[in-house]
């Protein structure tokens, strides 16, 4: 029987490639916060990995605009990337699992992770990718654990009528025997 540690360990044992956005929204370095907003927006993202010479430097997120731009009152279009971009830039690689991607946001406290193969960004993992994933995983494993339950027969007491079987099995969390199991279905 799974219990709630080996859920965890199955759903984080899936590839970060698995469950990254590929084609991640990029910015050149020189470009301004202005333009940057303006990628960020076409796309309905909050973030742009910033690159120098097509390798990731920097991020700039939606945060980093309101609070460095914005809250002062400075005008977006003379601002450049590099002035109000996060570095060092925290990545990790394809081949990881989400359990390391999960590990490093909150080590590092960030909510997106870009995603390198040899050097270069191929993706971009976020803390909503994860939780999406640990949420399908526990569906799938609640409804295996219901299946579980469908398919156990075991030897003792029925719980309805007290009568001794070695045909019992649950239903709704009692377990029956097989005439009231069929009695339980008439209802």
């Amino acid at each position: 029987m799974m219990n709630n540690s080996d859920a965890i360990r199955f759903e984080t044992r899936i590839p970060v490639r698995e469950v990254m956005q590929s084609h991640p929204t990029t910015i050149d370095v020189g470009e301004t916060v202005a333009r940057a907003a303006q990628i960020m927006c076409r796309d309905g993202v909050g973030s742009c990995i910033v690159l120098q010479n097509n390798l990731p430097t920097g991020i700039v997120t939606e945060e980093d605009i309101n609070c460095k731009v914005v809250a002062k009152d400075s005008k977006p279009s003379s601002i450049s990337v590099n002035e109000i971009m996060s570095t060092p830039l925290i990545t990790i690689g394809a081949d990881k699992l989400v359990g390391d991607a999960a590990a490093m946001m909150v080590k590092h406290r960030v909510r997106r992770l870009p995603v390198v193969g040899d050097q270069l960004v191929i993706g971009i993992v976020t803390v909503r990718d994860i939780l999406t994933v640990a949420a399908e995983v526990n569906e799938l494993l609640a409804d295996l654990i219901e299946i579980n339950r469908e398919e156990e027969y075991a030897l003792g007491v029925c719980d309805r009528c007290g009568n001794m079987s070695d045909d019992l099995s649950r239903v709704d969390n009692l377990m029956l025997c097989p005439v009231c199991r069929e009695e339980e279905q008439l209802l």
